[in-house]
């Protein structure tokens, strides 16, 4: 694809879109994602994981804090223990490398304590979330980058259904939690995977001031399109996006254990005052 309405279209299922938007390879790279689920079982090229990491702390950080850390996993062994940690994920086990993202308040711990500085501040939700959120800039950074490299990658967010058995295999200190990991490898060409559509940005851009009854007629072509989308792949899901996203939500169970999430951050040191 070389016609920047052509990759819009295979992102939003549908061809209402400005012939003459700005365009670049960087925007390709972005609108192209695919979540990858099948790898090749290819090595990465040398230096790959350090360039990957350049670009994730290329990412912004609130106050320079840069509250994260990422554990790079290649031991096969280890990748099966995680996997079976995340509902037994097969790729997790197939990509050369599986990436875990930290939010890691350790480090700030570590230099205050070693300088004799008081660190209160560390003990309040704020901190927490600007652990996990400084996490998920970098590896979307990283992402990017992958795939600007001919890489696919999946996000895996089930390593937070259990966090203290991933906390012991990863040797994480108090202070520190895996967010989510990341799958980097070499698609299996043999299995197709399309782009999937996403909300039409009639849902999700607001101008001015917030609308939510306005959202529900992009909702309902959301829904006809991704119930499109999963005929197409053959995906045994049923219902559309809406009964499927509720089902997500329905009760502390859909959550697969997270429901329990602030409990286990206490017990990984994490106060959440």
């Amino acid at each position: 694809m070389t016609n920047p309405n052509e990759f819009l279209n295979y992102r939003y299922g549908n061809g209402n879109f400005n012939p003459d938007i700005p365009w670049s390879d960087t925007l390709a790279t972005l609108l192209s994602h695919r979540s990858i689920r099948a790898y090749l079982p290819d090595a990465l090229p040398p230096g790959t994981l350090e360039v990957l990491i350049a670009a994730a702390q290329s990412a912004s950080t609130s106050s320079n804090l840069q509250t994260w850390s990422v554990v790079a996993v290649e031991d096969g062994n280890r990748k099966e223990e995680l996997s079976k940690l995340a509902n037994n994920q097969a790729h997790i086990r197939q990509c050369p490398l599986f990436l875990v993202w930290l939010a890691d308040l350790a480090r700030l711990t570590h230099i205050a304590e070693s300088r004799g500085l008081p660190y209160q501040g560390l003990d309040y939700l704020e901190m927490f979330l600007v652990g996990a959120i400084d996490a998920a800039l970098a590896a979307q950074n990283a992402v990017v980058a992958a795939e600007s490299l001919g890489l696919g990658t999946v996000y895996i967010g089930a390593l937070r259904n259990q966090p203290e058995e991933v906390a012991k295999i990863l040797n994480l200190p108090p202070h520190v939690v895996a967010v989510f990991g990341l799958c980097v490898g070499y698609a299996d060409p043999v299995v197709s995977v399309a782009v999937k559509p996403r909300l039409p940005q009639s849902v999700v851009l607001h101008r001015e001031t917030y609308q939510l009854a306005e959202q529900d007629e992009g909702i309902s072509l959301y829904d006809k399109v991704m119930k499109d989308f999963y005929d197409s792949q053959k995906m045994n899901i049923p219902g559309d996006w809406s009964e499927h996203s509720s089902k997500r939500v329905a009760s502390a169970e859909s959550l697969s254990g997270r429901h329990r999430l602030k409990e286990i951050l206490n017990n990984l040191g994490f106060e959440l005052r």
